[in-house]
C-alpha cells in the first residue's frame, strides 16, 4: 500500500496536478516531474482505443461463464494432437472429463522407426558433398549408437512378426547408411538420393500399418462414446486442432467426421487450427467456446447464426479487393463465395491432377 500511495504522489506531481502544484518543486522531484502535454487529437483517439480494449477484457471474463453453461448443457468431445496417436476427452454434463485409453504402443514404435530415418536426413542435409566439413560426424555416432541399441531390442517389442522384420529392415539399413558416411568421411548426394529410394517402400508400410492401429483405435472409443450418449449425442460438440501440414486429411477429425455425419461440420464438428501440433484442452475449449459465443453475437446483430465464423470484414474487403485490382488494372483472384453455415470439409476439396496418396506416388 506505502508503494501504491508513494507512486500515486509521484504521478500528480508529474502530472502537475492538485495542490503540490502552488509550490516549488523541491530538488529531489527535478528527475521525474515535468509538464506533459497531449494533443486533444491523441488523447481523444486513446478513449476510443481503450473501448477495444475493454471488450477484450469483459470477454475473456464472460467467457468463464459461457464455457460453463456450454459444459452444463452439452456433452463435448476434444480430439487433441500428440506423438502417442492422439488424445481424446469426453466432457459430460455434471460428471469428470473422461480420457479415453491411448491408441495402443504399436502406432509409436512405428512411428519411432520411420521418424529415425528422415532424421538422418536433418543430420547429413546441411553437409552434402561438403567433404570439408566434419562437424556432422559427432551427431551421427551418438545417434547410430542409439540405433543399433533399438535393433538390438526390437525383438522384445509388442508388434507383430511381419511388422517387425519389416522394421528391422528399416533399421539394419539405416546403420548402413550411417557407417559407409563414417567410414568415407562424405555425405555425397548420389548416396544420400539412393539410401531414400532404398527406404521407401519400407517406410510407407509404417505408415500404412501406423494409421491402421491409430483408426481402428478411435473408431472404437468414438462408437462406445455414441452409444454411452445415447440422444444426447446429437447436442454433442468435438472439436479437433491441427497445424497446416495436419490440415489435409487430418486423421482425428475425419474419424470424428464419421460418427458426426456431414451435417455436423462446421457446425458441431469444428477444426481449430493451431501454431504447434500440441496444444492443452483448456486453450481448446477456450477456442470452442469463442466460437459458439460468438454465433450468438452474430444471430443479435445481424440475423445470421455462423456469419461470424467468417471474417467479419472479409465480403467487404473482398468487394473493396475487386475494385482495387481493377484501378491497378489487375485481375482478381478470390475464391469462390460460400455461404453462412457451409458444411464443406474444413480442408481443401478440389479435386486435381498429380498424386494425392503416398501409394500414388507409385
Amino acid at each position: 500500500m506505502k508503494v501504491r500511495f508513494g507512486l500515486a504522489m509521484a504521478t500528480a506531481l508529474m502530472l502537475g496536478g492538485g495542490a503540490a502544484t502552488a509550490q516549488t518543486l523541491p530538488d529531489y522531484m527535478a528527475p521525474i516531474s515535468g509538464k506533459p502535454n497531449a494533443a486533444s487529437g491523441d488523447v481523444a483517439t486513446r478513449d476510443v482505443l481503450a473501448l477495444n480494449t475493454a471488450m477484450f477484457e469483459l470477454y475473456g471474463d464472460s467467457a468463464k461463464v459461457f464455457q460453463k453453461n456450454i459444459l452444463d448443457k452439452h456433452p463435448v468431445i476434444l480430439g487433441l494432437f500428440s506423438g502417442a496417436g492422439g488424445r481424446l476427452i469426453l466432457y459430460r454434463p455434471g460428471r469428470p472429463p473422461l480420457d479415453a485409453p491411448q491408441v495402443p504402443v504399436v502406432y509409436q514404435l512405428l512411428k519411432s522407426i520411420g521418424h529415425s530415418t528422415m532424421a538422418l536426413a536433418a543430420i547429413v542435409g546441411p553437409y552434402v558433398d561438403n567433404p570439408d566439413n566434419k562437424s556432422w560426424r559427432g551427431a551421427m555416432l551418438a545417434f547410430r549408437s542409439r540405433m543399433q541399441s533399438a535393433l538390438d531390442s526390437l525383438d522384445a517389442t509388442p508388434m507383430q512378426a511381419d511388422w517387425r522384420d519389416n522394421n528391422r529392415t528399416i533399421l539394419k539399413n539405416n546403420i548402413a547408411f550411417m557407417d559407409e558416411c563414417l567410414a568415407s568421411g562424405a555425405i555425397p548426394f548420389a548416396k544420400l538420393e539412393a539410401f531414400g529410394k532404398q527406404q521407401a517402400p519400407f517406410l510407407a508400410r509404417n505408415v500404412a500399418w501406423a494409421a491402421q492401429t491409430q483408426v481402428a483405435h478411435w473408431m472404437g472409443v468414438l462408437a462406445d462414446w455414441k452409444a454411452q450418449l445415447g440422444p444426447d449425442w446429437e447436442k454433442t460438440y468435438a472439436a479437433s486442432n491441427t497445424i497446416y501440414v495436419t490440415r489435409q486429411n487430418n486423421v482425428i477429425f475425419s474419424v470424428l467426421a464419421q460418427f458426426f455425419g456431414p451435417e455436423a461440420i462446421n457446425t458441431r464438428l469444428l477444426l481449430i487450427e493451431t501454431v504447434s501440433f500440441t496444444t492443452t484442452p483448456a486453450d481448446m475449449l477456450e477456442s470452442l467456446t469463442r466460437i459458439i459465443a460468438d454465433r450468438s453475437v452474430g444471430a443479435l446483430f445481424f440475423g445470421n447464426y455462423h456469419l461470424m465464423d467468417y471474417e467479419l470484414m472479409g465480403g467487404d474487403a473482398r468487394a473493396a479487393i475487386i475494385a482495387e485490382t481493377e484501378k491497378r488494372g489487375m485481375k482478381p483472384f478470390l475464391p469462390l463465395l460460400v455461404p453462412f453455415g457451409s458444411k464443406q470439409w474444413p480442408t481443401l476439396v478440389t479435386p486435381g491432377p498429380g498424386p494425392a496418396t503416398i501409394a500414388d506416388l507409385k
